[in-house]
Protein backbone atom coordinates (compact mmCIF):
# COMPACT_ATOMS: atom_id res chain seq x y z
CA UNK A 1 0.00 0.00 0.00
CA UNK A 2 1.24 3.59 -0.53
CA UNK A 3 2.60 5.84 1.94
CA UNK A 4 1.50 9.21 -0.47
CA UNK A 5 -1.81 9.40 -2.15
CA UNK A 6 -0.61 10.41 -5.74
CA UNK A 7 -2.79 13.35 -7.19
CA UNK A 8 -2.87 14.03 -11.37
CA UNK A 9 -3.24 17.36 -12.60
CA UNK A 10 -6.47 18.07 -14.99
CA UNK A 11 -3.98 18.82 -17.98
CA UNK A 12 -1.65 15.63 -17.05
CA UNK A 13 -5.16 13.54 -18.59
CA UNK A 14 -4.06 15.14 -21.74
CA UNK A 15 0.14 14.85 -21.76
CA UNK A 16 -0.69 10.48 -20.89
CA UNK A 17 -3.09 10.39 -24.02
CA UNK A 18 -0.29 11.94 -26.45
CA UNK A 19 1.86 9.18 -25.70
CA UNK A 20 3.10 6.60 -27.43
CA UNK A 21 1.57 3.09 -25.73
CA UNK A 22 5.29 1.35 -25.33
CA UNK A 23 6.07 4.05 -23.47
CA UNK A 24 2.46 4.92 -21.18
CA UNK A 25 3.28 1.78 -19.21
CA UNK A 26 6.59 2.75 -18.24
CA UNK A 27 6.03 6.25 -17.28
CA UNK A 28 2.02 4.96 -15.39
CA UNK A 29 4.65 2.27 -13.42
CA UNK A 30 6.81 4.78 -12.30
CA UNK A 31 4.47 7.63 -11.33
CA UNK A 32 2.93 4.65 -9.20
CA UNK A 33 6.15 3.58 -7.49
CA UNK A 34 6.19 7.54 -6.40
CA UNK A 35 3.51 6.73 -3.56
CA UNK A 36 5.67 4.44 -1.98
CA UNK A 37 8.85 6.78 -2.41
CA UNK A 38 8.51 10.43 -3.83
CA UNK A 39 11.45 11.44 -3.46
CA UNK A 40 14.56 8.46 -4.53
CA UNK A 41 17.87 8.49 -5.77
CA UNK A 42 16.13 9.14 -9.60
CA UNK A 43 14.14 12.25 -8.53
CA UNK A 44 16.08 15.31 -8.88
CA UNK A 45 15.00 18.69 -7.67
CA UNK A 46 13.94 21.57 -9.78
CA UNK A 47 15.66 24.51 -8.68
CA UNK A 48 13.49 26.88 -10.08
CA UNK A 49 10.42 25.48 -7.23
CA UNK A 50 10.42 24.48 -3.80
CA UNK A 51 8.53 21.70 -4.21
CA UNK A 52 9.00 19.82 -7.97
CA UNK A 53 10.91 17.43 -8.25
CA UNK A 54 11.15 15.25 -11.67
CA UNK A 55 12.26 11.58 -13.12
CA UNK A 56 13.21 10.69 -15.95
CA UNK A 57 11.35 7.82 -18.11
CA UNK A 58 13.15 7.38 -21.35
CA UNK A 59 12.61 10.65 -23.19
CA UNK A 60 9.70 12.03 -21.25
CA UNK A 61 9.55 13.48 -18.12
CA UNK A 62 7.16 13.65 -15.37
CA UNK A 63 7.17 16.42 -13.19
CA UNK A 64 5.81 16.35 -9.92
CA UNK A 65 5.56 18.19 -6.47
CA UNK A 66 5.57 16.78 -2.93
CA UNK A 67 3.48 17.60 -0.05
CA UNK A 68 5.13 15.96 3.33
CA UNK A 69 2.83 17.25 5.77
CA UNK A 70 -0.41 15.63 3.44
CA UNK A 71 1.42 13.05 2.25
CA UNK A 72 0.45 14.36 -1.43
CA UNK A 73 2.18 13.86 -4.49
CA UNK A 74 0.73 16.17 -7.29
CA UNK A 75 1.45 15.06 -10.79
CA UNK A 76 2.31 18.47 -12.85
CA UNK A 77 2.64 17.03 -16.42
CA UNK A 78 4.79 14.45 -18.56
CA UNK A 79 6.25 15.72 -21.42
CA UNK A 80 9.12 15.38 -23.92
CA UNK A 81 12.58 16.25 -22.78
CA UNK A 82 12.93 19.27 -25.56
CA UNK A 83 9.36 20.63 -24.40
CA UNK A 84 9.12 20.21 -20.46
CA UNK A 85 10.97 23.49 -19.47
CA UNK A 86 9.60 25.69 -21.79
Amino acid sequence: MASYSIVYKPSVEKDLRSLPQSTLARVIKQIDMLGDNPISRSSVKLTASKRLYRIRVGDYRVVYGVDQDAKKVTIHYVRHRRDVYR
